[in-house]
């Protein structure tokens, strides 16, 4: 039971970070790294994912699908979170972007669960 209410959570998480991709596009732009062609692009086409694949784990057909998708999705936007690290380093924001470095691993070892 626990686990079907965390796919829901994880679901809702990644179809709200998807949207925020659109809704608010300069925070994502800002952490696209410099070699990142066409970062308007990558900022559509991860929080389209995003929320594709969030929507997949919501039904049984999809759910395996869409959980290797998101884990596919937090290896490629890694780079992105280090990058963003980098750039904070100094600031206040350094704790928050370097603990959320690990997190990506919570979330790939999460997504694997729907597999």
């Amino acid at each position: 039971m626990l686990l079907k209410i965390l796919k829901y959570v994880m679901a809702a998480a990644f179809i709200f970070a998807g949207t925020m991709h659109f809704v608010k596009p300069k925070f994502f732009l800002k952490i696209v790294p410099k070699w990142v062609p066409y970062p308007q692009w990558a900022n559509w086409i991860s929080g389209f994912f995003e929320i594709i694949f969030g929507v997949g784990l919501l039904f049984k057909a999809t759910q395996s699908i869409s959980a290797w998708g998101l884990i596919a999705l937090l290896v490629a936007v890694f780079p992105a979170n280090w990058y963003h690290y980098q750039m904070s380093r100094g600031t206040k924001a350094e704790k928050y972007t370097l603990a959320r470095l690990p997190f990506q691993l919570l979330f790939i070892w999460w997504a694997y669960q729907y597999t």
